[in-house]
């Protein structure tokens, strides 16, 4: 009597290698540049066995794939390019800049109740007690791009002081400071206007440092009233109210992303 073969077990798991060509990424990047969920998401979905590639489960993190022609599911539902999302907040003082905060603090997710909000993600943050111009998009490689510490993308700021602004302060700021081990610098630093016990000035900064400007202030021993974002690049906050959110426009996208490229090939911005 002959043998039965063993039946063999589904291969999960595998590790492929990378595609020769199209467009190569790992299963979890793939799923994020997608726009189905973050990659931290997409990682703990791959290791649960909940997503498949081309029919067949893997919970391999390292599994290639070929956004051009890959099926991909997850739990049975294949996975499609979702349309891009660009938006732009006027950010409220007094919101985190978190999805979910263990606090219960009001988030800038809030001013985006009445969107389907599911998978946008902020480019970048501004902290609870900042205000102003800040992005939303699904679009990881255009965030990502905007973040990279190489293309310096400039951030304007409209800084409230608690004393007047003169030359040599807005010098040193030009120059750099030195704050806790870190050199903080500024691009730019000029007086807008000035009261009799406070002014306000204008910083342009092409780095992204925690904190930088209030750390930068309190270093010339002077502290930041207000601190309102008001540009990144050439997209201005404009007239949008507080609180309100509205869509970039294809020429505001498009124009971020030659800004961009532009910083990258060592051009002008």
């Amino acid at each position: 009597m002959k043998g039965t073969r063993k039946a063999q077990k589904p291969k999960t798991g595998r590790k492929a290698d990378p595609p020769a060509g199209g467009k190569r990424v790992t299963l979890p990047r793939a799923l994020s540049k997608l726009g189905f969920c973050s990659r931290t998401q997409a990682e703990a979905l791959v290791r649960e066995g909940r997503v498949t590639v081309g029919g067949r489960v893997t919970t391999e993190l390292e599994t290639w794939v070929d956004l051009s022609d890959t099926v991909i599911a997850v739990d049975g539902a294949r996975i499609a390019a979702e349309a891009r999302v660009y938006l732009m907040l006027n950010k409220p003082r007094g919101l985190v800049t978190t999805r979910h905060d263990p606090q219960g603090r009001p988030t800038v997710f809030d001013c985006l109740s009445h969107l389907d909000h599911a998978h946008l993600s902020p480019v970048g943050r501004l902290d609870k007690a900042s205000e102003g111009l800040l992005l939303f998009t699904n679009d990881t490689e255009f965030a990502q791009a905007l973040l990279d510490p190489e293309t310096h993308v400039a951030k304007t700021y409209h800084v409230q002081l608690d004393r007047i602004a003169d030359g040599a302060m807005l010098d040193a700021m030009m120059h750099g400071v030195t704050q806790d081990g870190d050199v903080l610098r500024a691009r730019k630093a000029r007086l807008l206007r000035e009261g009799d016990r406070n002014s306000w000035i204008e910083v342009v900064l092409d780095e992204g440092k925690n904190r930088q400007i209030r750390r930068m202030l309190e270093a010339l021993d002077s502290t930041c009233l207000r601190l309102v974002r008001v540009a990144i690049g050439d997209l201005a906050l404009g007239d949008l109210a507080k609180g309100a959110v509205r869509p970039l426009t294809q020429q505001e996208v498009a124009d971020l992303r030659r800004r961009v490229a532009s910083r990258r090939t060592g051009k002008a911005g």
